[in-house]
């Protein structure tokens, strides 16, 4: 891209995506068509999330005008970010420009169009400052086309990425290299026991980004599987995980089929551990071990008071509607998942008869709830097990809202898979899921694990592999 200040425009999809992006452009300016605003002001009604920010938009202009006068407009506001807004870095420190002339020009390019007048709108910006780069910013592709052909150039608004490749991502588990007991058993190793656990202290090696309750393996070797306990001035604490692939050590039934599958289960387990996510493809048992290690700490344990499970809706943050029923009826379609994986792990239910079967899922129920995130907001859950299912779907900011929920005792166990996002706007780099993944990588109350082998069934295995 080229040096120096640019002008940047912004499409109106931006503004209601991040209604902050104004003050994200460092030292160069921002320009917005009057299209952009009219779009805007067309959006504001309405109760969901792309309304809420069109309405922020409109007012972080409102302040910009009445703090600096509408004397200022033909020459351009100073970005300064309002009062109670906290940003990354120092916010924009360029100016804020409004279309002030050459309006209606849209028609000149065909069928007259938002979208049109937009692009006539930077064709005329580039011909008044042909020595000012001029960059359009837009989520919208076709459009992003368009002002190519037309001869703009044009990017993503890429903000708000967690990080710039998917393939990056933090998968929660690394090999470890074959020499690793060679090149750590000299004097410098120690190792403990403690409360039934092993622990080695070992020197983290260059190149070695370890993360708190990252897992380690020595590939091949069942018997070397660790999880870093802590990580401080160059040495690395290792404990040797609990193997949960024996049916000694089964968790309310449910044995680890892999080595993932044994990660997870003792990132879900462990009490010190109050913020777990789970990546993977369709089959892989990311809802079944969450359900089962809930189960075996609310039931058995006693640890927490009760399960919740909800997921995203695809039209989440929208009203479930008027449909009879309770908040938990409305959302029992959305819950196959939750029906299918009890099923599995309610095995013994055929012994005891119709009323064995009664009395088990009135049980189930009153330590199973299942709740809609729309009235999420507000709340303080304490000592819950939440499960948040469909992950993917949610944005950054609705992810922040739901974490914040988890009050003393509570954990949160985020489920998803970012090739199944079925959200417009959202992508694997901008998805709520993989935001969190990355943001909680060094916490250590936080452990992530990427499963990899589906162990659904042959059937569903052969579909994921060729279809």
């Amino acid at each position: 891209m080229t040096k120096g200040k640019r002008i940047y425009v912004l499409d109106t999809n931006v503004l209601m995506h991040d209604p902050t992006a104004l003050f994200k452009f460092e030292e160069h300016d921002v320009f917005l068509p009057m299209m952009v605003i009219e779009e805007l002001d067309n959006s504001k009604k309405g109760t969901s999330e792309a309304s809420r920010n069109a309405r922020q938009v409109s007012r972080f202009l409102n302040e910009l005008i009445e703090e600096q006068g509408t004397d200022k407009i033909a020459t351009g506001l100073k970005l300064r970010p309002p009062g109670g807004l906290q940003l990354r870095g120092d916010g924009g420190s360029g100016v804020l420009r409004f279309q002030t002339s050459d309006f209606g020009g849209g028609a000149a390019l065909g069928k007259s169009m938002p979208d049109n007048h937009i692009l006539a709108a930077i064709l005329s910006l580039q011909a008044h400052e042909p020595e000012t780069p001029v960059v359009f910013v837009s989520k919208d592709i076709n459009l992003r086309i368009k002002a190519a052909i037309a001869g703009i150039v044009s990017e993503d608004y890429e903000n708000d990425r967690a990080l710039d490749d998917f393939s990056l991502l933090y998968t929660g588990s690394q090999a470890l290299p074959e020499d690793f007991w060679t090149r750590n058993g000299g004097k410098d190793l120690r190792s403990w026991t403690d409360k039934g656990r092993t622990y080695y202290e070992v020197v983290v090696a260059e190149g070695d980004d370890w993360h708190p309750n990252q897992f380690l393996y020595l590939p091949g070797d069942e018997q070397s599987e660790f999880r870093v306990v802590a990580i401080h001035d160059g040495k690395a604490v290792l404990q040797i995980v609990d193997d949960y692939r024996s049916h000694q050590h089964a968790v309310w039934g449910i044995s680890a089929r892999n080595r993932e599958q044994n990660f997870a289960l003792n990132a879900l387990m462990d009490p010190e551990i109050d913020f777990v996510t789970l990546l993977g493809t369709a089959g892989t048992g990311k809802t079944l071990l969450t359900l089962a290690a809930g189960l075996a700490q609310t039931m058995d344990a006693q640890r927490y008071r009760e399960i919740i499970m909800t997921r995203a809706t695809v039209s989440v943050g929208e009203d479930i509607g008027f449909l009879p029923g309770t908040e938990e009826e409305k959302m029992t379609p959305w819950m196959g998942a939750l029906t299918d994986n009890l099923e599995v792990l309610m095995p013994n239910n055929k012994e005891g008869g119709s009323w064995g079967r009664a009395a088990t899922n009135d049980l189930l129920a009153s330590r199973i709830k299942i709740r809609s995130m729309n009235f999420m907001r507000g709340r303080t859950l304490l000592s819950r097990y939440l499960i948040l299912d469909e992950a993917q779907n949610l944005t950054p900011k609705q992810m922040k809202t739901l974490v914040t929920r988890a009050g003393p005792g509570t954990k949160i166990v985020c489920l998803g898979n970012v090739e199944q996002i079925d959200t417009p706007y959202l992508t694997e780099t901008t998805s709520g899921l993989t935001y969190v993944v990355d943001r909680f990588k060094n916490w250590e109350h936080s452990a992530h694990v990427t499963l990899r082998r589906g162990e659904r069934s042959r059937l569903a295995d052969y579909a994921s592999e060729t279809l």
